[in-house]
């Protein structure tokens, strides 16, 4: 855990905390690494509920209810499969906030429509409010997967700043 992702994952854990919520992860191509960071800060216990990692399109459908014809009609990779797992992650857990991710780390895997560091995000709330957004980080497998986790985490940040 480098100190940037670990000071990241501190201050979103008070903004949780502050805010008498928790949060579940739906992860993809980044393996856990969001639930690693959250849970590396002493007392995350307290607004860190559960992570999903669900690799595959059968573990999306089989852990967080994504429906196949999502899968089917716009890949892993897309704006309804992770508002799905968002969706999914807070339905299966006791939080009030849930983020997912999934994307291309490469180094294949790309395509001229998705090219690999096309990585998507969702962050859902108790309340209903779902925002996603997609970004093309640059860089090798492992690069592209830590931007993706800071994304992650800055963009759950400024969502609950706005609550």
């Amino acid at each position: 855990m480098d100190d940037a992702l670990y000071q990241l994952a501190e201050t979103v854990g008070q903004a949780l905390r502050q805010r008498g919520m928790m949060l579940a992860t739906a992860e993809s191509c980044t393996g856990g690494w969001v639930g690693e960071a959250m849970t590396a800060v002493p007392g995350s216990s307290g607004w860190f509920d559960r992570g999903f990692i669900t690799y595959t399109n059968q573990s999306k459908q089989d852990m967080l209810g994504v429906a196949a014809a999502t899968l089917a009609a716009h890949g892993a990779v897309s704006e309804p499969t992770v508002r799905e797992m968002a969706a999914g992650a807070l339905k299966n857990s006791r939080a009030q906030a849930a983020l997912a991710i999934s994307g291309i780390a490469g180094p294949g895997g790309g395509t001229a429509q998705k090219p690999v560091g096309t990585v998507w995000f969702a962050w859902a709330f108790a309340d209903g409010t779902v925002a996603s957004e997609s970004r093309v980080f640059a860089g090798d497998r492992g690069a592209v997967r830590r931007q993706a986790v800071d994304y992650a985490l800055r963009g759950l940040l400024a969502r609950l700043d706005g609550l």
